[in-house]
C-alpha cells in the first residue's frame, strides 16, 4: 500500500494560512475520491477542503480551532497503487513540510535570530505604528506567532521587547482573565466568529469612523416598488423586488457625483484605490455570523437582476455554499436588518473599504410636508466613513445624494444607472 499526503492548498486571494473549523474524519476512516475531509475558515470564507485520493485515513494533523499554514499537511491517506509523497489536494506537487507545531498552551516561543517572524498583516502594522521590533516580542500564539496581545503587552512594559524612541503612544494593558462559576459558560471564540471579532477589530483600529445619520421620506419609494411588483406578478413573473437593489442603484448613482466613496484605501502604500467596478458587500445572517456576499457589477444588473442575485448569495451564505471570488472584491457595503434594524445604528466599515451604509426600519410617521402635517414612510439611513480619506463635507453631501434618488426613485432610471 502507498501513502498519500493532503495538504492545505494555495486557496488564491493572498491567503497563506486558516483555521481548522471542523474535521470530517478521523483515523481508520475509509472516503472516496473529491471527498471534503476537513473545513477550514480563511480570512475570506470558509473553505471545504476535498481529496483528490480515496484510501484509508491514517492521521490527520491540527486540532480544530488550531491554523495551518498553505502546503502543509493535513491527512495522510493509506491508498492502493503508488502515489507522490508529497502532493497538494489541487494536484500540483507540492515541497514536503512538517506539520504545525503548536505553541505550549500559556507560554512564549522563543526563536532563534534568523527565524522568520509569524505575524498577521494587522499585527506587523501595529508594531510598526508603535516603533517595536517584531523580533524580540515573544509569541503566545499557535507556531509562536504573535499576536495583537503579544504586542500590546510589550507596549505596557510586560514584554521583553526594546521600544524605539518616538511618539510617546498611549497603549491598552492586556485584559486580566475574567473568573468565572460553575453556573457560567465559556463559549470559545473560533471559526466565522472569530475571523468577524478579528475584521471588525481592524477595522476599528485602522480607520478613524465617524458616522452620518438622516431620515427619508420613503413614500415615494414604496409607492413605486409597489406598482413594479404589480406589474411583475400581473405578467406571471413571481421575482419580488425588495428595497435593497433601489439602495444599490441610488449608492451608484451617488458614487458618480462621490467616486472617492466607491474606494479601497492600501495601508501598505498609503494610497486611496478609487475603483472602476461597483462591487457590493450585502451583510446577510447566517447561523455562524454575519457573511459579506459580494454582488459584482451593480450598475450593470437590472432592478429584478439585482433582487435576483440579492437573493441568490443569502441563500448561498446561509447553506455554506458561496465561493472565494463571491466573497472578495467589495468596493462598498450595505447592511440591513429589516423591520428589525432600529432607528439608526453606527455600522463598522467593511476594512479595507472607505464607507458602509446601514439601513434601518421604516415605519410611518406623521412628517411635515410643507405646511401640512402628513402621514408618510419613513426611515433612517446611517453612514460610516474613513476620515482619513472622506472628510465630513463629502460624506454628507454623498448621503444627501443617495436620499435625493431615493426620495424621487425615477430619477434613477434617467441615466440607466
Amino acid at each position: 500500500m502507498a501513502t498519500f499526503e493532503l495538504k492545505l492548498p494555495d486557496i488564491g486571494e493572498g491567503v497563506q494560512e486558516g483555521e481548522i473549523v471542523k474535521w470530517l474524519v478521523q483515523p481508520g476512516d475509509v472516503v472516496k475520491e473529491d471527498q471534503v475531509v476537513v473545513e477550514v475558515m480563511t480570512d475570506k470564507a470558509t473553505v471545504s477542503v476535498p481529496t483528490p485520493r480515496g484510501g484509508k485515513v491514517v492521521q490527520t494533523f491540527g486540532k480544530e480551532g488550531e491554523v495551518a499554514k498553505v502546503h502543509h499537511l493535513l491527512v495522510t491517506l493509506e491508498v492502493d497503487g503508488a502515489a507522490p509523497a508529497a502532493t497538494a489536494s489541487n494536484g500540483h506537487h507540492a515541497a514536503a513540510a512538517p506539520a504545525p507545531v503548536q505553541a505550549p498552551a500559556g507560554g512564549a516561543v522563543a526563536r532563534a535570530s534568523n527565524e522568520k517572524v509569524l505575524a498577521t498583516p494587522v499585527t506587523r502594522r501595529m508594531a510598526r505604528e508603535h516603533g517595536l521590533d517584531l523580533s524580540t516580542i515573544p509569541g503566545t500564539g499557535p507556531q509562536g506567532r504573535i499576536t495583537k496581545v503579544d504586542v500590546e503587552a510589550a507596549l505596557a512594559g510586560k514584554g521583553n521587547a526594546a521600544v524605539a524612541t518616538g511618539p510617546a503612544v498611549a497603549a491598552r494593558a492586556p485584559a486580566a482573565p475574567i473568573p468565572s462559576s460553575a453556573a457560567d459558560q465559556r463559549i470559545p471564540l473560533k471559526g466565522l466568529r472569530k475571523k468577524i471579532a478579528e475584521k471588525m477589530v481592524r477595522s476599528k483600529f485602522t480607520a478613524p469612523h465617524y458616522t452620518f445619520v438622516e431620515e427619508v421620506d420613503a413614500s415615494s419609494l414604496v409607492a413605486f416598488r409597489n406598482r413594479i411588483n404589480a406589474q411583475l406578478a400581473a405578467g406571471g413573473d413571481k421575482t419580488k423586488v425588495s428595497f435593497l437593489p433601489f439602495f444599490c442603484k441610488a449608492v451608484v448613482a451617488a458614487m458618480r457625483q462621490f467616486p472617492q466613496v466607491n474606494a479601497n484605501f492600501d495601508d501598505a502604500s498609503q494610497e486611496l484605490v478609487v475603483r472602476g467596478e461597483f462591487n457590493f458587500g450585502i451583510a446577510a445572517s447566517t447561523d455562524e455570523g454575519l457573511t459579506v456576499p459580494v454582488v459584482r457589477g451593480v450598475d450593470r444588473l437590472s432592478i429584478k437582476g439585482l433582487a435576483a442575485e440579492v437573493v441568490r448569495l443569502a441563500d448561498a451564505a446561509r447553506n455554506r455554499r458561496l465561493k472565494m471570488e463571491e466573497l472578495s472584491g467589495g468596493t462598498f457595503t450595505l447592511t440591513s436588518l429589516g423591520q428589525t434594524g432600529g432607528l439608526f445604528a453606527t455600522p463598522v466599515i467593511n476594512y479595507p473599504e472607505v464607507a458602509i451604509m446601514g439601513v434601518h426600519r421604516m415605519r410611518k410617521r406623521p412628517l411635515v410636508v410643507g405646511d401640512e402635517v402628513v402621514i408618510r414612510d419613513v426611515m433612517n439611513l446611517s453612514f460610516s466613513f474613513d476620515h482619513r480619506v472622506i472628510d465630513g463635507a463629502v460624506g454628507a453631501e454623498f448621503a444627501y445624494a443617495v436620499i435625493r434618488l431615493l426620495e424621487t426613485p425615477e430619477l434613477l432610471f434617467v441615466d440607466m444607472v
